[in-house]
């Protein structure tokens, strides 16, 4: 499978791409970074430096989004990645090899799919921004894409935005950039979401936080338990800052969709007022797979399995 992966910058994110680094299923073509939940210098960095650990002497290019927004994420949730690209076992060789573009993340995107024979899949765990940009330059170039995997939306009574003039119907990534996922949307691309009806299944908690801990001897467990260390976990109840494994569960399903179930629907996104970013269910919408739920036992034991394949 011949994937392109566009990632905000988040610990979920960064540690998708350490875990599609070990599926043998996948060619990685290039990465694209967004400073969307993170800060794009530290995350590309990261990226890089992911690549150059644990990429197993594969060479992917990395390009930096130039994407923005009139409604950035939390602050404190974006200062993570300055950390990710600190940790220790990022920074045991220097310098960093992973070639980095010096054009945009929309402009790599663009030239890898010009450049393409067959069909290949997009894996978004961010805004749609950089695809949208692609779309709206070259709306042909949809045909040289499979589908689209995106971690984004819900259809959900309730999403995770909890911001000044947001009602809270929006999940952040669809609301960071509502436009370009109307574009997306509108666009004929086959589109995967992996939305909080399932991402809610599958929080960070201690137990998880334990297990990797009693086996970080190996360097993969070694990775994801620091990497976590940075994030909150699920307690005794969820705020707004509890942490799910979102971007990894739409990693896993990318080649394991036998640990979810999913179901048809259709589906359009408010561009304005205080629903923006709102994914709402109409029959007029759309069609959209959506991943309803997901086998926990089984996604975990999977991340098992990936991490064990590091070294």
């Amino acid at each position: 499978m011949k994937v392109y992966f566009n990632h905000d910058g988040g610990v979920d994110d960064l540690t998708s791409l350490f875990l599609l680094l070990q599926m043998p299923e996948v060619t990685l073509l290039g990465v694209g970074v967004m400073g969307a939940d993170s800060y794009v210098e530290p995350a590309t960095s990261a990226t890089q430096k992911i690549i150059d650990r644990f990429g197993k002497g594969q060479s992917i290019e990395v390009a930096s989004s130039d994407a923005g927004t009139r409604h950035p994420f939390p602050t404190p949730w974006r200062l993570e990645t300055f950390s990710m690209t600190a940790l220790p076992l990022l920074n045991e060789h220097e310098p960093i090899k992973t070639p980095l573009r010096s054009d945009s993340a929309a402009d790599h995107l663009r030239r890898i799919l010009g450049e393409t024979s067959e069909p290949i899949t997009l894996l978004f765990t961010g805004p749609l921004t950089d695809l949208a940009t692609v779309i709206r330059a070259q709306p042909e170039l949809t045909n040289k894409i499979s589908r689209l995997v995106w971690m984004g939306g819900t259809f959900l009574e309730r999403g995770n935005v909890e911001e000044p003039e947001a009602d809270g119907h929006a999940e952040w990534n669809a609301f960071w950039d509502a436009e370009a996922v109307k574009t997306v949307w509108d666009s004929n691309i086959d589109i995967d979401m992996v939305g909080l009806e399932s991402t809610n299944n599958v929080p960070l908690t201690s137990a998880v936080r334990r297990h990797w801990a009693h086996r970080r001897q190996q360097v993969g467990f070694d990775f994801l338990g620091n990497s976590y260390a940075l994030v909150p976990e699920l307690r005794h109840f969820v705020t707004n800052s509890t942490y799910f494994l979102w971007d990894v569960l739409a990693t896993c399903y990318l080649t394991h969709p036998e640990i979810t179930t999913t179901k048809l629907v259709h589906g359009d996104v408010v561009t304005d007022g205080p629903s923006l970013g709102r994914t709402i269910l109409t029959a007029s919408g759309r069609p959209i797979r959506l991943v309803d739920t997901v086998n926990n036992e089984r996604f975990f034991d999977l991340i098992d399995d990936l991490a064990s394949a590091a070294n």
